[in-house]
């Protein structure tokens, strides 16, 4: 492995932090505690390039590789101060366009990537039912064959982006009598009849990141629509998972390494005893298991990327970094509101934000327990 980044990339995560900084960050606030969606900001995104990172010039994207799009999506981390606008980005990026990339045919291609390249398109995942949740493939959602496609029918929980998304890329299962074999993809746009969206839910963080339910009532899907074969659905979504484990938390990292340097700087102007906090050992320590988890967290990722990047098997990686850099993530930030003390508590300084945004990353793309189960099958245990 060699993490030695060519200057084009450097200077291309530079200015990625400076659009992100100048343009990402007014409202926050405001649009936090009301769970507004800024849509105006995903399209100044498109704008700038960010949704077509991984996607190659014939789609409208820019052909980045993973270890570039990594390295920028980190930097979009750290410039921009909502973890839930970065969320909804790599949520789609890595769990709806680069499914329908590696699985589409032409006509799916060309019909939903430079749409959503260009902001004009906005895409969800839709797996988690009512009652399947970390046990994903027992879904209950049926997709009954008839005469040029598809009738689904049920209903699907914790869909991010669902009440703003034009399509759905949907699990269901042909035949339950099949098991997980049974599971198949669906593209699913938002005009189809039976399609509708049910109640939007309310979340402790991640708050401009619209989260709702998805409700299909004899909904009809073209074949022309379904993703990769009958029964692929399992493969489909746990190639996008390792996927957006490779990929949804460099915004994490980012903003971790923002977090870092707020704390540094608080830690040396805040005077208490008639000395900086940062003297005190008990501040010192946080900050200094801070800058580790950090920098394990980056290290973690960056072999996943590279993994990716050479066509190697990254699953075991994957739940790594995905196990670490969450619950580091979530850490950090509680060490973050000890060091801030009572202005840490309070909303205006952005410091809670982060922790109830934290949290979400130990649940969403697998909960934590699920990534050692992953890890654990991987040692063969």
């Amino acid at each position: 492995m060699d993490f030695t980044w060519q200057e084009e990339q450097l200077a291309y995560k530079q200015t990625v932090i400076a659009f992100a900084q100048s343009t990402l960050n007014h409202d926050i606030l405001a649009q936090d505690e009301a769970g507004i969606f800024p849509r105006d900001k995903w399209e100044k995104c498109a704008e700038f390039g960010i949704q077509g990172l991984p996607m190659p010039e014939a789609y409208g994207g820019s052909g980045a590789d993973i270890l570039t799009t990594v390295l920028v999506m980190e930097g979009l981390g750290y410039g921009c101060e909502d973890n839930g606008l970065t969320f909804a980005l790599n949520a789609q990026m890595w769990a709806v366009q680069l499914p329908i990339l590696t699985m589409g045919s032409e006509a799916q291609k060309q019909a939903y990537l430079p749409g959503m390249a260009s902001g004009q398109i906005i895409g969800a995942h839709a797996i988690s039912e009512p009652d399947s949740g970390s046990d994903a493939y027992s879904l209950r959602t049926g997709a009954t064959k008839v005469d040029g496609g598809y009738r689904l029918n049920g209903t699907k929980m914790f869909v991010t982006n669902a009440s703003v998304a034009d399509m759905v890329l949907v699990f269901a299962t042909v035949n339950p009598d099949y098991g997980r074999w049974g599971v198949t993809a669906f593209l699913v746009d938002k005009t189809t009849d039976g399609f509708s969206v049910g109640n939007d839910l309310h979340k402790m963080g991640l708050r401009t990141s619209p989260m709702s339910e998805l409700i299909l009532q004899d909904c009809f899907v073209p074949e022309e629509n379904r993703l990769g074969p009958e029964g692929a659905g399992v493969a489909i979504h746990s190639s996008c998972m390792v996927w957006e484990r490779s990929g949804i938390l460099a915004s994490q990292l980012g903003a971790m390494e923002r977090q870092l340097e707020t704390c540094v700087q608080y830690a040396k102007e805040r005077q208490q005893f008639g000395q900086s906090i940062g003297k005190f050992q008990a501040i010192s320590n946080r900050i200094a298991d801070m800058q580790v988890r950090l920098e394990t967290s980056r290290m973690l990722l960056y072999k996943v990327a590279w993994l990716k990047k050479i066509d190697a098997d990254a699953t075991l990686a994957a739940a790594m970094a995905k196990l670490h850099i969450s619950e580091s993530f979530l850490q950090n930030s509680l060490d973050a509101m000890r060091i801030h003390g009572g202005y840490g508590y309070m909303r205006e300084f952005g410091v809670e934000r982060d922790v109830r945004d934290a949290f979400g990353g130990v649940i969403y793309s697998g909960t934590s327990d699920i990534q050692r189960l992953i890890i654990a099958k991987e040692l063969e245990l």
